[in-house]
């Protein structure tokens, strides 16, 4: 019986993306034996409208280049193409809905 992959969610504006980020998606990694994180930038964060936020292509970019050296990093972007406030219950279903073979743990 072959297990199911264990895929981190790590959601966040990311503006800018940085080593706190990485580090801490890195050992939840380790801590948790995950197969994969998967980097979620925020499309519209409703929690910060009320100052600004670089454009959400900018930051997915960001988060990419950031991401590209492990292996066990991939980025998503399910709330950035969703449109509307980005809500983690939606993220979340809609990732499941993406991984029906994956146990997601939100970071």
């Amino acid at each position: 019986m072959q297990s199911r992959r264990r895929l981190g969610v790590m959601g966040g504006t990311f503006d800018p993306i940085h080593n706190g980020h990485l580090v801490a998606a890195s050992e939840v990694a380790d801590l948790f034996d995950l197969d994969e994180v998967v980097f979620v930038p925020t499309g519209q964060p409703w929690q910060k409208r009320s100052r600004i936020v670089t454009a959400a292509e900018d930051r997915y970019l960001m988060t990419v280049i950031a991401t590209a050296s492990n292996p066990r990093f991939s980025v998503s972007r399910v709330d950035i193409d969703r449109g509307g406030a980005t809500y983690t219950k939606d993220t979340l279903r809609d990732l499941h809905n993406q991984n029906p073979d994956a146990d997601l743990y939100f970071i």
